[in-house]
């Protein structure tokens, strides 16, 4: 049964010295994907999606759990996560009462805290308290983030299909404006696509995303990333497993192209042994992969101290999860290719009005919290089940 949304922000207490926390709907979806994506660990053909609706006294926000189908990218797949959120997260949400008002996410977060890891769950309820918050003060997560660009240069990932493939799909996006690319690479699957690519558009932006496919002490995987090195990438993602970060350092030293951390950066002390290695020259950064957008920004300001380059990442989320991305990706210092990409390479229709690209670039959502919401109607066709649970009367 569904609780009935709260009343409008404008119609709040002045003065409110907390958030009243009335009850979460832990909302499961499936969406097909346009195009299925193959890595080196898996494809991914349909999205599940958790999504966490927050209801408060002064309005509501969505979190959207970016946990995939399968523990292949991190322990966490949507199935778990939608049980710790139900058994373990949201009762302690919602028990402790009002949320200090100043920074509800923040003190939300610290409820959560004695859970140990499942960074992913807890990064979709944070993403809803700022939702609901931002929403009530009238302000855009982008302003709150500290964005300052108000567009962002759009990036499309093209999997693991054969060479011909690859290149249909790369022309069909520059086709429709995008000016960055990431291929998708892995063993037997890397030096012939990036070097077909790198020919046929020589002005293309390029980068190749192995998702830790490689292992040095393999002298034919060692072979390929020096032949990959020469191919004019402008950055490899994670060439080596998350753990490596001490091959990933003896690569960085021996390429010329940029090498990049995804995986193997969950937390900032992740970050700094990485640094303290000089294990990469950049980092993707996703906001739930590292537990919330709190946690990104914190990561973002030691990058940015640190002279760390960075890229904007995506999760193959719905248009929820692409605004918190682009928001964050709005902030100084993303300079290497990111793959966030419009909602037509994902899902149509999208769960919320699209992001279109226009001249290569998506535009960072202006609006009160996320600035976007879910359709209706999209909502109704993809949800395949729900779960109301009410704070503690």
């Amino acid at each position: 049964m569904l609780l009935a949304p709260a009343a409008a922000a404008g119609s709040r207490r002045e003065g409110r010295g907390a958030v009243e926390l009335h009850a979460v709907e832990l909302i499961r979806l499936e969406l097909p994907l346009v195009v299925s994506l193959a890595t080196s660990a898996g494809e991914h053909a349909v999205r599940p999606i958790v999504l966490v609706r927050l209801i408060t006294d002064s309005g509501e926000g969505y979190g959207e759990c970016e946990a995939l189908a399968e523990p292949i990218y991190t322990e966490e797949y949507a199935d778990g996560a939608a049980r710790v959120l139900a058994d373990h997260l949201v009762p302690r949400l919602l028990a402790g009462g009002p949320l200090e008002a100043s920074s509800p996410a923040a003190a939300g977060l610290e409820r959560l805290r004695p859970v140990r890891g499942h960074r992913m769950a807890k990064a979709a309820v944070e993403m809803a308290l700022l939702d609901a918050w931002l929403r009530g003060e009238g302000r855009s997560l982008a302003d709150f983030l500290g964005a300052t660009s108000r567009h962002v240069p759009a990036g499309a990932t093209v999997g693991i299909v054969p060479t011909a493939e690859v290149l249909g799909r790369v022309a069909a996006a520059a086709a429709a404006g995008y000016r960055r690319v990431k291929l998708k690479i892995g063993p037997g699957h890397d030096v012939e696509p990036i070097g077909a690519v790198r020919a046929e558009f020589p002005a293309l932006v390029l980068a190749a995303d192995a998702n830790g496919a490689y292992r040095l002490d393999d002298p034919g995987d060692r072979r390929a990333l020096e032949l990959i090195d020469g191919l004019g990438l402008a950055a490899l993602e994670q060439p080596l497993a998350a753990e490596d970060l001490v091959g990933h350092a003896e690569l960085a030293a021996a390429l010329v192209t940029p090498v990049v951390l995804d995986e193997s950066v969950a937390d900032e002390q992740d970050l700094q042994a990485a640094l303290a290695l000089g294990a990469c020259v950049g980092v993707s950064l996703k906001a739930a992969r590292l537990g919330g957008l709190l946690a990104a920004c914190r990561v973002r300001d030691r990058c940015l101290a640190a002279g760390v380059r960075m890229a904007a990442g995506g999760m193959l989320e719905t248009g929820l999860g692409r605004a918190a991305s682009l928001a964050l990706a709005g902030c100084p210092g993303f300079d290497l290719p990111g793959d966030l990409g419009g909602s037509e390479r994902y899902f149509v229709p999208d769960l919320t009005p699209a992001h279109r690209v226009v001249d290569g670039e998506l535009a960072v959502p202006d609006g009160p919290g996320l600035g976007v919401e879910p359709r209706p109607d999209v909502l109704a066709a993809t949800r395949t089940g729900a779960e109301l649970i009410r704070a503690p009367s």
